[in-house]
């Protein structure tokens, strides 16, 4: 079928958008001439586009969609009643309706990324039959059956009706993560590189959704000494809230790492420049493996199965303790618990052993 403007929408978060490109590159690579649209939310739209190309064509700096629309669902729920809030509401909607999108394909599965792509009025909406919140089938004229056990194939699955036979498969969707390149953030990234001393290093990330998925701070200094004695700082990234554990793990880091906030451009820049990444199952992970950085991944409650990196060259450490929940707990996961420094050093070491590759 031919398409002219297609909507994809998948507002957040970070991990989720990551494991939306590879199916959007197929979709780019089945109609190239097609204006593409992104409907997220404002503070996830630099792993779409550099500031500076958000209203141009597309570029190395914006290099999958045409056009980034930047919808602010949380601020709008944090001030419902006030007036600029109507006010940037329908704002948007006329920002949505004004491509005149023929298709919206709806990758979260959520009512409010469902009225979203009803908001604009395309008439052939997407989404999956079994989406994470069953009311948003409501909003859709058109249900797909997931197919594939990572969150990637399924994506990739959503769009196999309209690319048709020339679909990419999953096995080549891997490593395709077009992600932007801006020249601001990449000299800021090396200014504050040079300015810490910082040559050859790793990311460290403790941080985690929730408390369920933190693996203790004590034991990611204990990797982080290890790694220094082989000649590899490491920047401890920390996001909002996360403060006090990225201090903790620096003391007890005993000089060997450095806490570094950044914003979502940055860590792009940043994280191209690793030699390695150590962390759970977050979005910072889920942007090393997208960008071919060698990963390992500490995974408890969540199935690495369906959300670990999605690359060759990550290491996944999951205890067989380990059960699969989708529940917010504050706890520690017992069976994440049971990996120890000691294998996570192995691990980085021979992923470190490895050659290197050319990343993206």
């Amino acid at each position: 079928m031919t398409v002219e403007r297609l909507l994809i929408v998948r507002l957040g978060s970070m991990g989720d958008i990551i494991h939306t490109l590879p199916a959007v590159a197929a979709l780019r690579d089945a109609f190239p001439h097609a204006t593409l649209g992104w409907a997220v939310e404002p503070r996830w739209r630099n792993l779409l586009s550099s500031d500076a190309a958000l209203l141009g064509a597309r570029s190395p700096q914006k290099p999958l969609v045409d056009k980034v629309h930047t919808v602010d669902t949380l601020g709008w729920r944090a001030v419902p009643f006030s007036g600029e809030t109507w006010r940037e509401v329908r704002s948007t909607i006329r920002e949505l309706r004004d491509p005149g999108y023929d298709v919206a394909i709806d990758f979260q599965g959520a009512w409010k990324s469902a009225m979203v792509a009803l908001l604009s009025r395309a008439p052939r909406r997407l989404g999956f039959m079994q989406p994470r919140e069953k009311p948003a089938t409501l909003f859709y004229t058109h249900q797909v059956a997931a197919r594939g056990r990572h969150i990637v194939e399924q994506n990739i699955s959503l769009v196999t009706e309209l690319c048709g036979p020339g679909l990419r498969s999953a096995a080549q969707a891997q490593g395709c993560f077009p992600l932007p390149h801006d020249p601001a953030a990449e000299r800021h990234v090396e200014r504050r590189l040079h300015s810490s001393g910082l040559h050859r290093f790793a990311i460290v990330n403790p941080g985690a959704g929730w408390g369920a998925k933190c693996w203790p701070a004590e034991r990611y200094a204990e990797v982080v000494r290890a790694l220094a004695v082989h000649g590899l700082d490491s920047i401890v990234n920390f996001g909002p809230g996360e403060e006090d554990l990225a201090r903790a793990l620096e003391s007890a880091a005993g000089g060997a790492a450095i806490s570094m906030s950044s914003s979502v451009a940055d860590l792009i820049g940043l994280t191209r420049r690793a030699r390695l990444f150590v962390g759970g199952d977050t979005g910072p992970m889920h942007l090393a493996a997208a960008l071919g950085v060698p990963v390992v991944a500490l995974f408890g409650p969540t199935d690495p199965a369906r959300s670990g990196p999605y690359g060759n060259r990550a290491i996944v450490l999951r205890s067989p303790a380990s059960r699969t929940t989708s529940s917010h707990r504050p706890e520690p996961d017992e069976g994440l618990l049971q990996i120890t420094a000691a294998e996570v050093i192995a691990a980085a070491r021979w992923l470190l052993a490895q050659p290197a590759e050319v990343r993206p």
